[in-house]
């Protein structure tokens, strides 16, 4: 049985407390996930686990000690916390009692599969956490390939990224790249680039895209889309909007667009209903 760290002076407190923040997750290249099903997405994709935390008298889950056991006779380094340490340093209220320190991956360009893609996302400067989180996880409900974030913006393993995908982001590649070198490689690679905007010239609902592997461009969540990128589209959408708002979170119209345009494809008869 693993000994059982209950100090806050313990090294790996200190060094999940620290991943807690940017400026640790940026100089140690790891990250954490939290909760029985972030960690297993993780673990059946395939991601690098440095350390699986746990807390014994937390962790319930049949899954989430499955997990532990499977993982430590494997020669993981699987460390177990009291509980009232593990709640102390857990993210949120309510812990399941596990998580993982995990190492980081950068995706590139080049590491895109372009033969055989169909839908993807890109966003500009998005400065939301959240959003990110849920427009990677509203590609994994359509299918979709990969998401870019273009020009900076929010830091890809924020926790609030790492929790509203969903697991998500374990199985889709995400490329941060500039606009510019974006754009050279959609048009290198014949995608079809579509904007929204409120000054879109065509209504969402009349657009029908085919089968051309296609890409949303989405503007960030305070300014949108510039004239030059908007420039840079095939063809930009617009959504009528009925009340007094004048635009709509950014998550919610990329799950609306998406999901429009992956309308012309035959459903699965064998994928999930949610």
């Amino acid at each position: 049985m693993a000994e059982l760290i209950t100090s806050h002076a313990n090294a790996l407190p200190k060094l999940i407390r620290s991943l807690r923040q940017h400026k640790g997750r940026s100089e140690s290249g790891l990250f954490l996930v939290e909760g029985v099903h972030h960690v297993g997405e993780a673990i059946q994709a395939g991601w690098q686990i440095e350390t699986l935390v746990y807390a014994p008298e937390l962790l319930t889950s049949e899954f989430g000690l499955s997990q532990v056991e499977e993982l430590s006779s494997k020669g993981m380094h699987c460390v177990a916390l009291s509980g009232s340490l593990f709640a102390d340093l857990a993210g949120k209220d309510n812990p399941q009692g596990i998580l993982a320190i995990i190492r980081q991956r950068a995706q590139t360009l080049k590491d895109i599969r372009v033969a055989n893609f169909n839908l993807g996302a890109a966003c500009l400067s998005p400065q939301d956490p959240g959003n990110v989180g849920t427009i990677l996880r509203t590609l994994d409900a359509i299918g979709g390939e990969a998401l870019f974030l273009l020009d900076g913006g929010v830091e890809l393993f924020h926790p609030s990224v790492v929790r509203a995908s969903m697991g998500a982001l374990f199985w889709k590649p995400v490329v941060r790249t500039s606009f510019n070198e974006f754009v050279d490689w959609a048009r290198g690679n014949e995608f079809r680039l579509v904007g929204s905007s409120a000054h879109g010239s065509t209504d969402y609902r009349a657009y029908r895209r085919g089968g051309q592997k296609t890409i949303l461009l989405l503007g960030s969540e305070q300014k949108g889309l510039s004239a030059d990128q908007m420039a840079a589209c095939d063809v930009v959408l617009s959504m009528p909007m009925m009340g007094r708002g004048s635009s709509l979170n950014l998550a919610v119209a990329a799950g609306i667009l998406l999901y429009a345009l992956m309308g012309y494809r035959q459903p699965d008869p064998l994928s999930r209903s949610r």
